[in-house]
């Protein structure tokens, strides 16, 4: 049975955020994480606490051991973007994008 979490509104651009999907797409929970421990990036931060997530909501939840969970599908979407502004010389101003994003972790047992 699949099992999913979300993180939504993650102050942190969805495309840096799925570099980390990537690194985690298709591995053991366990070695998911371990592998997002050694990276210094807040993205990888973001990316294991939703991970951890969907760990804690399969062995709660459902009653699956977290040893056989396996990461099925990763999603980064984009999420609101906050527009504001910079002064720039001569009197202009130019545009500052701050995005998120909402991250989705799917789990399921190894078969």
């Amino acid at each position: 049975m699949r099992v999913r979490a979300v993180a939504k509104y993650v102050g942190i651009s969805p495309r840096k955020l799925s570099l980390m999907g990537q690194v985690v797409r298709g591995r053991k929970v366990e070695d998911a994480l371990a592998l997002l421990g050694f990276y210094k990036s807040p993205s990888a931060r973001a990316m294991a606490k939703v991970v951890e997530s969907a760990a804690a909501n399969a062995e709660n939840n459902n009653q699956m051991p977290v040893s056989e969970l396996k990461v099925v599908d990763v999603f980064v979407d984009k999420g609101a973007t906050l527009k504001r502004f910079r002064p720039q010389a001569r009197g202009r101003v130019s545009p500052l994008l701050k995005r998120s994003s909402h991250i989705t972790v799917v789990v399921d047992t190894e078969e």
